[in-house]
Parts: structure tokens; C-alpha cells; sequence
């Protein structure tokens, strides 16, 4: 009975400190701040920084006291930054759904393209390296899209333009990880699949030079295996295209040596 009222003080004791800190923390806004938009915003700005949670509370009572004022659309857009520039995982996703909302309320507003991009570098600053998953990758590069589609002669367009690249070449990387690894192990058919898809989706990633290669030794080896079909006409065209394209390549010289190989095997069919 002792052991169970002790227990019972302790709670008391701890619910009356969180009491005690949430009323530290409640803000109070006086009738003079709450009857102007202006004053309730530079409130909520003066705290971004120091204080994202109290700033919140002031912006958000612009929005709510006075939506069609000029102060509840940047309003918006600083609760939307507030949760942004706090950069944890949870407060990205909370940034990228307030920048949706802004998009939703002010479409036609000049900084909805800002919003947009944004909503990409939620997604972009999470994102992982080649060889990791790669889903935040592919939902940046899917809203950094958005922008230079929706805002095509906007900063932010020139700015998206730039991570898209990164995103693709992150993604092509990523991939070639995965087909490499098919060829390593000797499954030409996966590695075959894996790597087309580079020459398909990200035809301007920079370590094409390996993709020929690995590709057209795919179909190379694929041929040399018990009872396979013959691929080495397939992998004839990487091979050139890397000899040609990429002459300084570390793979070019190996290259060349396969193409001795299948030259002298087509000329030994012949005979």
C-alpha cells in the first residue's frame, strides 16, 4: 500500500512540473498585436529563429483573424519555412505538406514556385546515397519536376533544373549498383534488364562508359554459359559505342580485347 502511494506521489509530482513548464511556455497575446495582421506577423517573425513554436503561434493566428490579408499569405509561407529550417525528418514532412497547402490557397502567388522547390528540397535533403533506398530520391526528382513544368521562367525553375540532374545521376548510380551486382554473381539476364534501363531513363549520366561496358560483357558472358542462347551481336553495339565515345575509358582497353574476341569467334563461324 505504501509502495503504490509512493508510486502515485511521484506521478503527482512529475505531472505538476510538465504542468508547471507549459505554462511557462504559454504566450499571451495582447488585444493591441491580435487586432493588426502586421503586428501579429512581425511578432511571429521576430521568434522564427529563437522560438519556431511561439512564431507559429502568431503567424498562425494571421491566417486564421485575417485570411485575405497580404500578411496571411507570408505568413503561411514562414510557418511552412519554420518547420523547413528546423531540417529533422519529422518537421521536413510537416514543411512539405504546409507548402502544399500554400500552393493550394495562393496558386497564382509569385512565390509558389518557391514553395514547389521546396517541397523538392524536403524530399532532396533526406534523400540517400546510391546503393541505399532511393525512394526520397525519386519523390524529389518528381516534384523538383513540378516546378520547371508548372513555373518554367521562374529562379526556382533554373534552380530545380540542377537537382533534377543530381537526382538522375543519383538514380542511374544507384541502379548500376544493382545490374553490377547481377553480373558479379553471374545472372547476365538481370544484370542485361538493370542496366538498359540507365540508357533509357538517365541517358545523361556520366559514368555511361561503364554501362556500355558492363552491359555489352553481359550479353558477352551471357553467350559463354552452358546452353545459352548467343548474345555476343547484342553486346557488339556497346562496345563500339564505348570505344568510340569514351576512347580514354578504363573500360576501353578491355574493350578492345573483346572485340578482338568476337571478331575472331564470327570469323572461325564462317570458315
Amino acid at each position: 500500500m505504501k509502495r503504490t502511494t509512493a508510486i502515485g506521489l511521484i506521478f503527482l509530482f512529475w505531472a505538476i512540473i510538465a504542468a508547471a513548464a507549459c505554462g511557462a511556455k504559454k504566450t499571451v497575446i495582447s488585444p493591441e498585436v491580435a487586432s493588426s495582421d502586421e503586428a501579429l506577423y512581425k511578432e511571429g517573425e521576430k521568434y522564427l529563429t529563437k522560438d519556431p513554436e511561439r512564431a507559429r503561434l502568431y503567424l498562425r493566428q494571421v491566417i486564421d483573424s485575417f485570411p485575405k490579408s497580404f500578411y496571411a499569405q507570408k505568413a503561411k509561407l514562414a510557418v511552412a519555412d519554420s518547420y523547413y529550417n528546423q531540417k529533422d525528418e519529422g518537421n521536413l514532412i510537416l514543411a512539405a505538406s504546409e507548402y502544399g497547402d500554400f500552393i493550394r490557397q495562393y496558386p497564382y502567388s509569385p512565390s509558389a514556385s518557391l514553395a514547389q522547390y521546396r517541397i523538392g528540397l524536403c524530399f532532396y535533403d533526406k534523400s540517400l546515397k546510391p546503393g541505399r533506398d532511393q525512394q526520397k530520391t525519386v519523390q524529389a526528382l518528381a516534384e523538383f519536376k513540378k516546378v520547371t513544368s508548372q513555373y518554367p521562367l521562374s529562379e526556382e525553375a533554373k534552380l530545380a533544373q540542377d537537382k533534377i540532374k543530381d537526382c538522375e545521376e543519383r538514380l542511374a548510380e544507384h541502379t548500376f549498383t544493382i545490374g553490377n551486382h547481377y553480373y558479379r554473381v553471374g545472372a547476365y539476364k538481370a544484370s542485361t534488364e538493370r542496366l538498359s534501363e540507365i540508357l533509357t531513363n538517365y541517358p545523361l549520366f556520366t559514368g555511361m562508359d561503364k554501362v556500355y561496358f558492363f552491359l555489352g560483357d553481359s550479353y558477352y558472358q551471357w553467350s559463354l554459359l552452358p546452353n545459352s542462347p548467343v548474345k555476343t551481336d547484342q553486346s557488339f553495339p556497346f562496345f563500339t559505342k564505348l570505344v568510340t565515345d569514351y576512347p580514354k575509358s578504363k573500360y576501353a582497353e578491355k574493350t578492345q580485347d573483346r572485340l578482338k574476341e568476337i571478331r575472331a569467334a564470327q570469323n572461325s563461324v564462317k570458315k
